[in-house]
């Protein structure tokens, strides 16, 4: 799978649309009250990837399998959350379980559509939700701080380990700055990551427009798209009431109609799944036969026998080398066999890096 993502935000700001949307499902019931959400609603949706088909399209393959998304609608927050008020903890608790945060800002006007504070104002909500995330960190933080000092005197090497990325977060978690823009030292990512903070997932804002505006945007979400650059984020504006018309179109080329009559190159899933890609520094490669071509990711940075381990762990465990061809050279090459009849297969061994759109061949033995 590709990546798991919660769709956060505060109550009727379209977060069940754009979910029912994303997963081209009704499974998240859409209504104009607070807490229409309350179990969180999971979906998985194929990655839109133009060159898993186009690799296809040479090898003709019995069965093609994209890589997916995992999109978790989350009860909406309301103020007081880290203390238990509204769906508080039910919400807080799933946060932690996802990779990414897809934070939902609403960005339109609206005479039937509620909001809880009587006014649109995305930057406000958005402060909302992040302050709520920050009070939880804060709280559990400055515990685990306090219990990690009394363990690493005692001679405990894990608490020893943790206490320099500890620190430091916990001195920005009391500045009102979350965990992920904490100032730790270098080569500890890991050890903020093994933390498992709210305010240390990587956000994506997504901007809801009104429908004419889901090409231009407009001045809230011009606002967000500010402050996703500013925190260094993703951002992406889309219009949940447009994309869950483009949801209904299953022909391809009426779909890329539609699209283009509103202004649009491509759904709002693609853009949100590039987006998501680069918040987490993911790649793809490809994997293709017979029976069949997929697509796999990994992170940024895997070397070839990991890269194998997604696959099966058997590979990892017996690697001996990767027979890769890049995306270009498949495609200019007319597959396979015309990329090695033209030099441009490579034998790579265990340090190899693979790369955005490598074709592997993995060889391995056990």
């Amino acid at each position: 799978m590709g990546f798991n993502c919660g769709i956060v935000g505060l109550p009727n700001v379209g977060k069940s649309t754009l979910f029912n949307a994303l997963t081209a499902t009704q499974a998240a019931e859409a209504s104009n009250f607070p807490f229409c959400t309350i179990e969180s609603n999971v979906g998985r949706v194929a990655v839109p990837h133009t060159r898993l088909y186009e690799i296809d399209a040479i090898t003709k393959s019995a069965k093609v399998v994209p890589t997916q998304i995992e999109f978790v609608d989350i009860a909406g927050l309301v103020k007081g959350a880290s203390k238990g008020e509204g769906l508080g903890n039910q919400f807080l608790g799933n946060i932690r379980e996802v990779d990414a945060i897809a934070h939902v800002l609403r960005c339109f006007e609206s005479d039937e559509i509620t909001h809880v504070e009587a006014s649109v104002d995305p930057i406000r909500d958005a402060e909302t939700v992040e302050t709520e995330l920050l009070i939880a960190d804060l709280e559990s933080l400055e515990r685990r701080v306090d219990q990690a000092q009394k363990r690493a005197k005692g001679g405990d090497k894990e608490a020893k380990d943790l206490l320099p990325v500890m620190e430091p977060v916990l001195a920005a978690l009391q500045e009102g700055v979350p965990a992920r823009r904490a100032a730790i030292p270098d080569g500890k990512q890991a050890d903020l990551k093994r933390l498992n903070l709210l305010t240390a997932k990587p956000v994506l804002y997504i901007a809801n427009v009104e429908e004419d505006a889901a090409a231009t945007g407009n001045a809230h979400s011009a606002r967000v798209v500010e402050r996703a650059a500013a925190e260094g984020a993703e951002c992406v504006v889309v219009s949940a009431a447009i994309e869950a018309e483009i949801a209904q179109l299953t022909d391809p080329e009426e779909k890329a109609e539609f699209l283009a009559s509103i202004g649009l190159k491509v759904a709002g899933l693609d853009r949100i799944k590039e987006a998501g890609y680069r918040l987490l520094g993911l790649i793809t490669y490809f994997t293709t036969g017979p029976k069949e071509t997929r697509a796999w990711t990994v992170p940024q940075g895997t070397k070839a026998p990991q890269a194998a381990g997604v696959i099966h762990t058997d590979f990892e465990r017996g690697f001996i080398r990767a027979e890769t061809i890049s995306y270009d050279d498949f495609i200019a090459c007319g597959g396979e066999q015309g990329a090695r009849d033209a030099g441009k297969m490579r034998s790579e061994g265990k340090d190899y890096v693979v790369k955005d759109g490598d074709i592997v061949l993995f060889r391995f033995n056990v």
